[in-house]
């Protein structure tokens, strides 16, 4: 591991242009990144419209805040038992489950939005379902795919995979903002009229659907032969995994940086951007979902750099995460400042392609370095960070808005991730963090 300051690439080798050509004749990778990238794309379409349809209720941060943590709040309780299930049981069969599940509890937010008979109750009950839903799919949806593909195509796979969400994330905020202002987000006060909302979530509802037809056409690899002997309980095989992770100094030092920066700033920026089209007259659903989806396109463009230069680093892939970080930093504190959709549109393209530069290095690295028997609780982990702690900071957000102006938070974000970065470097591993993964168990 190098350990002084040098920027040095490499050229990707034949065999990753050999395993993505392997990819693409493989059936089960085709089914799974074909149902995968539909259940993304559909995924973009509620993101956008949940919190539009609560703030167009309601017109609160407050409630909007407290919706997000009816979702983000159980998410965040049950994602590590949603880990410990797909490694009791198998990832496929954990995710079929919840997309059926989430179908149900979409199909029929859509059907009440129709019909207007949505009421703000009903919507703090279907949160807290999609929040339990999603605590299992997440680490069943990111465990899936060392049981798909052998190892040594993981890499291409991943890059395929991310690079499809990445996507999905360009286009369906502008497919989903589009929509919504086509055929209506509703006038304040009077939100479960929205025939456009009503669609998004239909949308939705069907790319489960399809994605859970697709996922039935897939056959998993053989998995290695259990130990013998009972299997532990749910908890003790969540207590077993933390510990593991505990140990291993770098997965630590990661875990806990990424557990900050999701606190801290990822998630008051969640509910920051939301509030920020709502609330200013020039902007609107439509610009939401250009500024998401210049974020989505900018994260698309950082993998495939990636991809290009698969090796470029400064010295290790831990100061790489921190000089992002640094000036991911410094684009999000003039955020709240905007007064048009290019220059929000312009700021998240930015940023985009400097989360995605590193995103798909990062996640190969942590399949590679965990053993299979705890990649579940592994991506649980790495997931209950984002897609768990990030959402409950976002809800709390609402509060804190009643106080402060969207651009004291946007720059306090900003700055707070700045700090975070320089705590990082001075007194944590993080900068020794490399590539290479860990020696085999």
């Amino acid at each position: 591991m190098k350990t002084t300051a040098s920027i040095h690439t490499t050229n990707p080798p034949p065999q990753a242009a050999q395993a993505r050509a392997e990819l693409f004749r493989d059936r089960n990778f085709l089914w799974m990144t074909g149902g995968g990238a539909l259940s993304m794309l559909g995924d973009q379409f509620t993101l956008i419209a949940l919190p539009w349809l609560v703030l167009k209720m309601t017109g609160d941060t407050l409630v909007l805040g407290a919706v997000l943590a009816l979702v983000s709040v159980p998410r965040a309780l049950f994602i590590l038992v949603g880990g410990a299930m797909v490694d009791r049981y198998s990832p496929k069969r954990v995710l079929m489950l919840t997309k059926h599940i989430n179908t149900v509890l979409l199909g029929l937010l859509a059907a009440l939005v129709f019909t207007g008979t949505l009421t703000l109750p009903m919507v703090y009950v279907l949160a807290l379902g999609i929040g339990l839903a999603t605590a299992f799919s997440i680490p069943s949806g990111t465990a899936m795919m060392p049981h798909v593909v052998p190892p040594r195509m993981l890499p291409a796979a991943n890059s395929v995979m991310l690079g499809m969400r990445q996507l999905s994330m360009f286009i369906g905020p502008l497919l989903a903002g589009a929509l919504i202002a086509l055929f209506g987000d509703g006038s304040q006060g009077t939100g479960i009229h929205a025939g456009g909302i009503g669609a998004a979530f239909a949308f939705d509802a069907l790319s489960f659907v399809l994605s859970a037809w697709t996922l039935s056409r897939v056959t998993t690899l053989a998995r290695p032969a259990a130990p013998a002997g009972p299997a532990p309980a749910v908890w003790a095989s969540i207590a077993q995994g933390l510990a593991h992770f505990w140990r291993d100094v770098e997965l630590r030092t990661c875990f806990l940086y990424w557990g900050a920066v999701a606190l801290l700033i990822m998630g008051p920026i969640h509910i920051a951007i939301p509030v920020l089209a709502a609330s200013h007259p020039a902007l609107g659903a439509a610009a939401l979902g250009t500024m998401l989806g210049a974020h989505g396109a900018g994260t698309l463009l950082g993998m495939a750099l990636s991809g290009a230069f698969p090796r470029l680093r400064l010295a290790s892939l831990g100061l790489t995460i921190l000089l992002v970080d640094a000036l991911i930093g410094l684009l999000f504190m003039p955020m709240g400042q905007i007064t048009a959709a290019w220059q929000g549109a312009g700021l998240m393209l930015a940023i985009g392609v400097l989360g995605g530069f590193v995103q798909v290095a990062v996640f190969t690295w942590i399949q590679q370095r965990v053993p299979p028997a705890l990649l579940g609780r592994a991506m649980s982990l790495f997931m209950f960070i984002f897609m768990g702690v990030a959402p409950m900071s976002a809800a709390a957000t609402g509060w804190v808005l009643r106080g402060i102006t969207l651009g004291q938070l946007f720059a306090g974000c900003g700055a707070l991730l700045l700090g975070l970065v320089a705590v990082a470097l001075l007194a944590s591993q993080m900068r020794h963090v490399g590539d290479t993964p860990a020696v085999a168990r």
